[in-house]
C-alpha cells in the first residue's frame, strides 16, 4: 500500500486527478524519450501525482472509466505504464496487467484503436499485449503493432516472444515477483546486464537495467 491507515494529513486535501489529466500528462507533458527510459525522477513525479489513482485502478475502483475510449485509455495507462513507475522493482508493478490486457482487447473489439488517429495512443492501447507473458498473446500483438504502431515496437514484441518461448516468462521480472531463476535464466540476465560474475543458481537476481527500446517489459 502507498498510504498507511490513520496517517495524519498535514496538507490540504487535493482533488484526485481525472482521466483527462492522465492523458495530458503522458502524451503532452512527457516527452516520448521519457516513455521507455528508466528515470527515477519521473518515477517520483508519477508516484506523487498518480500513485493513489493507480492503486484505485488496480483495486477495480475506476470501472466507470471503461465505458468510453478516452477514459479507458487513461485507465490502461494507469494499470500498464504508470504502475511500473509507481512500484518499480516490486510485484505490484505488474498487478494491473490482466485488467489492462482485457481493456486492450475491448478497444480492438470496439474499434477504438482503429478509429484513433494518433499513432502514439494506438501504440499504448496495445502495450498490454506486448507486456504479456503469453506466447499466443505476443504472437497476436506483432501484426497489430506493425499495423497500428510501428516496426520498432513490433520488433520489441518479437524479442519478448523469443524470451517467452525460451523461458516461459520474462526472466527480468523474476526478482520483482520473487521467482527463482533457472540456470539458463541467470545466463540470460547476465548477458542482458553485461555482468562479469555469475550469481549462484536459484538466487534471485537484481533486475538489469533495461535498454531504452524495451518498453517496461
Amino acid at each position: 500500500m502507498l498510504f498507511r491507515s490513520g496517517q495524519t494529513l498535514t496538507n490540504p486535501i487535493r482533488q484526485e486527478p481525472g482521466w483527462e489529466e492522465v492523458i495530458t500528462f503522458w502524451f503532452a507533458d512527457c516527452r516520448p524519450a521519457q516513455w521507455f527510459r528508466r528515470d527515477l525522477q519521473l518515477d517520483t513525479q508519477i508516484r506523487n501525482r498518480f500513485g493513489e489513482l493507480c492503486e484505485r485502478a488496480q483495486n477495480g475502483q475506476l470501472r466507470s472509466w471503461e465505458r468510453h475510449n478516452s477514459s479507458a485509455l487513461a485507465l490502461v495507462l494507469l494499470l500498464d505504464q504508470f504502475s511500473r513507475h509507481v512500484w518499480r522493482g516490486q510485484a505490484q508493478a505488474f498487478a494491473g496487467d490482466e485488467r489492462a490486457l482485457r481493456l486492450s482487447r475491448k478497444a480492438l473489439d470496439q474499434g477504438w484503436i482503429d478509429a484513433e488517429p494518433h499513432r502514439a495512443k494506438r501504440q499504448f492501447w496495445l502495450m498490454p499485449m506486448l507486456h504479456c507473458e503469453s506466447a499466443s498473446v505476443l504472437e497476436d500483438s506483432i501484426p497489430l503493432l506493425e499495423h497500428y504502431a510501428d516496426a520498432a515496437t513490433a520488433a520489441v514484441a518479437r524479442k519478448n516472444l523469443d524470451l517467452v518461448r525460451r523461458f516461459g516468462r520474462f526472466p527480468h521480472r523474476n526478482a520483482a515477483l520473487g521467482r527463482r531463476n533457472s540456470s539458463a535464466e541467470l545466463d540470460e540476465l547476465n548477458r542482458r546486464n553485461g555482468a562479469a560474475i555469475r550469481p549462484a543458481n536459484n538466487v534471485p537476481c537484481v533486475p538489469p537495467q533495461r535498454p531504452a527500446a524495451d518498453p517496461h517489459g
